[in-house]
């Protein structure tokens, strides 16, 4: 099972939100997930930016791969 950590895109039309959330890379983008480990709000001034360290920390340990943009989020938010 490659496990992966991904953005679950939530909101309306035009104003997006995302959850951070653990998935099985086979089940679609908004899908079944195993864990919600935080959330992104790209819209809010300044961008928010909500992530569990301990939980994503253990993820990454126990072999999933955060995509890119989830790396992204997490270095601004000083995780790894």
């Amino acid at each position: 099972m490659a496990v992966k950590i991904r953005l679950r895109r939530m909101g309306a039309k035009k104003s997006p939100f995302y959850r951070i959330v653990v998935a099985d890379s086979r089940y679609p983008r908004d899908g079944r997930f195993i864990e919600e480990i935080g959330y992104y709000n790209p819209l809010s001034e300044p961008v928010e930016i909500k992530v569990d360290a301990e939980k994503a920390k253990k993820w990454i340990t126990n072999g999933a791969q955060p995509t890119d943009t989830v790396k992204a989020l997490f270095k601004s938010a000083g995780i790894e």
